[in-house]
């Protein structure tokens, strides 16, 4: 049986809010591709691979899937759930970060948790948070890195642990949520979207960040990556299986997540030091679950940085890629959301690809709380 079975600590964070880091057991199963590809070992390796995946023109992951298969398991998942000092909020968040962070990304503890959004939400807007190690990541469960940690099965993931936090499991014995909202970033925004269309009951808003439905840039964060064995890592050697990939450097990061002039230095080394490897097969797969229309009928929010690369090509306002009419590259969405009973989009000011990240923010943070409360 599904439950919550581990407390691993109690904190007060800031001044307004509690806080209890959890490891969920789940048991999942998921319909994975089969890859002809083995896991990347070396560096030669790991660069012909994302080369191939960045070629214009094919789409390698088609062409390497020679099928699929059921893949079934008992995992942990880490979270962090987080409720305002009086008692659960009404409302509860769940997060799921992107390619090359950890849960930490929605509570980045900087500069006094000024870049922390769980820290506005919870302490200035009174709703509980549920922040979690996307599965293969950080303290969650590993997995092979092409056969296993694929898309889908991390749906799954964020599936269950989406029942367990209604159900009263992770956060005590409250179950009353007047609303459940679901956010992702990036890779995170992926999954919650698949989660809105599969499973459309179980979310009453989301909100996409770092996300547009216009891939065809994915291939300049694959290469701007610079990804290099895990096992080279100096900071991740050794906490992952053989077959991840990490970015080689802070360069890697700044090229990926940040804008210029929109960022403290201190930032950037932060999130390379702070910073997770990715599973191969997850960048494989991630297009899968978005290239058809949702059926979902809540509210959504896509909010992506002006200057984001891996879905704006750093110019979220050139949209003659389309057809030249939109607004903006975060408009292409709306037509995958034809059922939405609201669907509003917002470009942040000279933000990269990592939000939380930069000085601007705020103006995301306030975007996505104001969205939130109309």
């Amino acid at each position: 049986m599904l439950m919550f079975v581990a407390l691993l600590s109690l904190l007060t964070v800031g001044s307004a809010r509690k806080c209890k880091d959890i490891m969920v057991p789940v048991s999942l199963t998921a319909e994975n591709a089969v890859f002809d590809i083995k896991a990347p070992i070396t560096k030669i390796e790991v660069t012909s691979l994302f080369l191939n995946m960045a070629q214009q023109g094919r789409d390698y992951s088609s062409l390497m899937q020679t099928g699929t298969k059921e893949i079934s398991g008992d995992y942990n998942l880490a979270a962090t759930y987080c409720e305002p000092d009086h008692g659960p909020g009404r409302e509860l968040q769940i997060m799921t970060h992107g390619v090359g962070f950890d849960r930490r990304y929605w509570d980045f503890p900087h500069n006094n948790y000024n870049y922390s959004y769980v820290e506005k939400a919870v302490d200035e807007h009174g709703y509980s948070t549920l922040t979690w190690d996307r599965l293969g990541i950080g303290a969650s469960s590993k997995g092979h890195p092409i056969d296993e940690i694929q898309v889908y099965l991390e749906i799954a993931a964020l599936c269950e642990l989406t029942k367990q936090a209604t159900s009263g499991k992770i956060a005590g014995s409250y179950t009353n949520f007047d609303r459940v909202i679901h956010i992702g970033h990036s890779f995170g925004s992926v999954m919650t979207y698949a989660l809105a269309d599969m499973y459309p009951g179980m979310t009453d808003a989301i909100i996409l960040t770092g996300f547009t439905h216009v891939f065809s840039y994915i291939p300049l964060f694959l290469v701007g990556n610079n990804f290099i064995p895990v096992k080279d890592s100096p900071i991740l050697a050794g906490k992952y299986p053989t077959g991840y990939v990490a970015s080689a450097s802070t360069t890697s990061m700044f090229v990926n997540f940040f804008s210029d002039g929109d960022f403290d230095p201190e930032m950037l080394e932060l999130s390379y030091i702070m910073g997770q490897p990715a599973a191969p097969a997850e960048l494989l797969t991630v297009g899968a679950p978005v290239m058809k229309k949702s059926g979902y009928t809540g509210p959504v929010l896509v909010i992506t940085g002006e200057h984001d690369l891996p879905f704006c090509g750093s110019d979220c306002y050139a949209t003659d890629s389309l057809d030249g009419t939109l607004p903006s590259l975060l408009d292409a969405s709306k037509e995958y959301f034809p059922h939405a009973s609201r669907f509003n989009t917002s470009v942040v000011p000279g933000a990269g690809h990592g939000l939380n990240y930069g000085y601007s923010h705020t103006f995301t943070f306030n975007s996505m709380l104001d969205f939130l409360s109309e």
